[in-house]
């Protein structure tokens, strides 16, 4: 950059002191007048892609962030289902083992029975 502004100050010295009609100074004229044009695309250039990649790390800063946020929520959703199942479960065992409570209730009294009488045979 610094390169640039050296040239065009020289070039404005060389200016006043010759010709400004020539064609060569037209010439140089021109060619100072595009490599401002490029230098200035150039810059936009530079600005337009650093805003790009701006935004795209916003883009994925939101993106993570939000991921984030579904995945706990489907977790919860996932565990609170887990528990409802587990309690469903637990609710039909206690209803399928009470026949079997009450069967064993039923025959423990001729099981201790049994068993003295064996102990006794002994």
């Amino acid at each position: 950059m610094k390169d640039k502004v050296l040239e065009e100050i020289r070039f404005q010295q060389n200016a006043a002191k010759h010709d400004s009609n020539s064609p060569l100074f037209l010439i140089r004229e021109k060619e100072m007048e595009m490599s401002g044009r490029v230098l200035a695309a150039k810059q936009e250039a530079e600005r337009t892609v650093a805003e790009g990649r701006r935004k795209a790390a916003e883009m994925i800063s939101k993106a993570e962030t939000e991921a984030e946020a579904m995945a706990r929520d489907h977790e919860v959703k996932r565990i609170a289902d887990a528990e409802k199942e587990a309690a469903t479960t637990r609710a039909g065992l206690a209803e399928e083992t009470a026949p079997l409570v009450a069967l064993i209730a039923e025959r423990h009294d001729k099981a201790v029975a049994a068993v003295v009488e064996i102990v006794s045979s002994l």
